[in-house]
């Protein structure tokens, strides 16, 4: 089935040229578009869409406002922001506001394609230029908070720790579950069980305890 995503930009010329890239995905279907966060968020809960595309600077609310209101109001639906803007204090907010994407519209067509594909199935995607800001901002906490993070953890089970770890490492439930030779709805289970017990409110968060727990294991 077709990922289905609720695209808000409040310019028109970008909303096609986006548009038209996630059609060439060959997987992926705009359902509905919005030129403003207020919009966005009533479109959101009427298609129910499974990623909202949302520009962080538009009228009547800004898409930062926005994506909250879509993870408050729509949990089904993944939240990912494009935008020009890569400052730490956008991409912390939007992170901390439930989003699991962040891309940058000077990014690759094919990583904003990936993107989408990496929310819609569950994991989390920032521009690798996002990610180089998120990994030196955790560089530079890690010997302070790695102490507080490790107690955290200290709490789950051993599965539910490598499972954390591998939600850190960036996996896909099912990309969990091939690795650890488990059914993909046992990964959701484990999942559901360490969000709740870190008491984070999406992969990012709990990838950011990971991190700084020193689970995330070395890449093959």
């Amino acid at each position: 089935m077709a990922i289905r995503v609720l695209l808000a930009d409040d310019e028109a010329m970008i909303r096609a040229g986006v548009h038209a890239i996630l059609a060439a995905g060959g997987d992926i279907e705009v359902v509905a578009e919005a030129a403003d966060g207020r919009e966005a968020v009533l479109l959101a809960q009427a298609h129910r869409p499974d990623v909202a595309l949302l520009d962080i600077r538009m009228p009547r609310l800004d898409g930062l406002a926005a994506g909250e209101e879509i993870v408050r109001t729509v949990p089904g639906t993944a939240v990912a922001m494009l935008t020009t803007f890569s400052e730490d204090a956008y991409v912390a907010r939007a992170l901390g506001g439930g989003a699991t994407g962040f891309l940058l519209k000077s990014g690759d067509p094919h990583e904003l394609i990936a993107g989408i594909r990496a929310v819609a199935g569950g994991a989390a995607f920032l521009s690798p230029k996002v990610a180089r800001h998120v990994i030196d901002g955790f560089g530079a906490r890690r010997m302070g908070r790695g102490a507080e993070a490790r107690a955290r953890v200290s709490a789950l089970t051993p599965r539910e720790r490598e499972v954390l770890g591998l939600v850190g490492a960036g996996l896909s439930n099912p990309e969990i579950a091939a690795r650890l030779h488990l059914v993909e709805g046992t990964v959701k289970a484990y999942v559901s069980a360490v969000l709740e017990r870190l008491d984070v409110r999406n992969r990012v968060q709990a990838a950011i305890v990971a991190y700084e727990a020193g689970l995330v294991p070395e890449a093959d």
